[in-house]
């Protein structure tokens, strides 16, 4: 087997929670609940946090603090905790972005890192007076981004004469910490069309896949790594999924059916309109939210879909399915986070060892027979 299953969560610096429903969420969006989560999550062994990005009111998240700013306080309140800034191309220049990542890893030693998100919600970039751009062209962007990002971190005269982005003998000072096993900050990137999986394939460290079934999950898995191997390279890959860790399964599902019932249909129909074009402008009709239902939609990255609901050890027996496929790390959102994540680390994290050890001990017997 791989290395150990890793675990990040949906840090709630947006207000609403993460799903969009009227049920009692017993969450905050504030600094100081997020730095006690922080520490709770380091501590019960997660080993990653993702700061979400929103720049506006949109669905459910009237107000939002700004994701670079919120990952760099998080660091400073943590040990061991890597936090990634969700940021957008256009509204960042990738060596304004370079020099904030590099002096965040200092401070937090060697801890930062970014998710790029190509951009979904179109008000957020007219409502600045920046343009609009198609579908594909938002990955192609991004694609350049990310390369300058990796281009400004690890060369001393950087260079890239691209569409969208023009760097000349540009020398960063200080680099970013000198991590062993890391070459640079690790660079995420999520989405499901194809241009997104491309992008993942040629230029990520991480691909970010949104809530999937097993065989939704292994489709990208294999559609990626088919564009790493073209390009010499190779990826990581993260799923998300929404955890509903209860001691039976009945109280799991009870959970679920009242998160549902009680969705705000206007935000989920307002969200669902907004995003599906995502999807259906693509070229071959393949993107994110594409083909969501309204249910799936109440948890805004079909976190749903990837059906981490049950007792600890049905969720441990879907995360181990889900690592065979070729999962590397579960981002996970939770309807209470503080003790929903300690309950997760307690009670789900150490069943999944348990069984990757089992698989572990299988894989030897294997290979001392062949």
């Amino acid at each position: 087997m791989s290395s150990p299953l890793k675990f990040a969560y949906w840090v709630p610096n947006v207000s609403g929670g993460l799903v969009t429903s009227t049920i009692e969420q017993r969450t905050d969006w504030g600094i100081d609940y997020n730095r006690r989560l922080a520490q709770t999550a380091e501590r019960v062994g997660f080993e990653y946090a993702l700061s979400q990005v929103r720049y506006m009111a949109s669905y459910g998240a009237d107000h939002q603090h700004e994701s670079t700013s919120f990952s760099l306080a998080l660091l400073l309140a943590t040990e061991k905790l890597k936090v990634i800034a969700a940021v957008h191309p256009g509204l960042w220049h990738p060596g304004v972005l370079a020099k904030w990542v590099a002096t965040a890893d200092h401070l937090s030693g060697g801890r930062a890192a970014v998710n790029v998100v190509s951009g979904w919600f179109k008000d957020e970039f007219t409502a600045l007076g920046e343009p609009w751009l198609e579908h594909d062209e938002r990955y192609r962007r991004s694609e350049e981004f990310i390369r300058a990002l990796r281009e400004i971190w690890t060369s001393d005269h950087a260079e890239l004469r691209g569409d969208f982005y023009r760097i000349h003998d540009f020398d960063l000072k200080p680099k970013p910490v000198d991590v062993p096993g890391r070459p640079h900050p690790e660079i995420f990137q999520g989405g499901n069309s194809t241009a997104a999986r491309r992008n993942g394939g040629r230029v990520a460290d991480w691909y970010f896949s949104n809530g999937k079934d097993y065989e939704g999950f292994t489709e990208q898995v294999l559609e990626v790594n088919e564009h790493a191997e073209r390009a010499g390279r190779s990826v990581r890959f993260g799923l998300n999924g929404f955890a509903i860790a209860r001691d039976t399964e009945a109280e799991a599902r009870e959970q679920l059916r009242e998160i549902v019932a009680k969705a705000d249909v206007e935000a989920v129909e307002g969200f669902r309109s907004a995003v599906q074009q995502a999807g259906s402008s693509t070229g071959d009709k393949r993107g994110m939210w594409a083909d969501s239902s309204f249910e799936d939609l109440v948890q805004y990255n079909d976190g749903f879909r990837t059906q981490l609901i049950g007792t600890p050890e049905q969720i441990a027996d879907r995360a181990i399915e889900y690592k065979r496929r070729g999962a590397d790390l579960l981002l996970l959102g939770f309807l209470h986070f503080q003790e929903e994540i300690e309950y997760f680390g307690e009670k789900v994290i150490p069943i999944i060892r348990e069984k990757e050890a089992e698989l572990a001990r299988e894989d030897r017997v294997l290979v001392a027979g062949s």
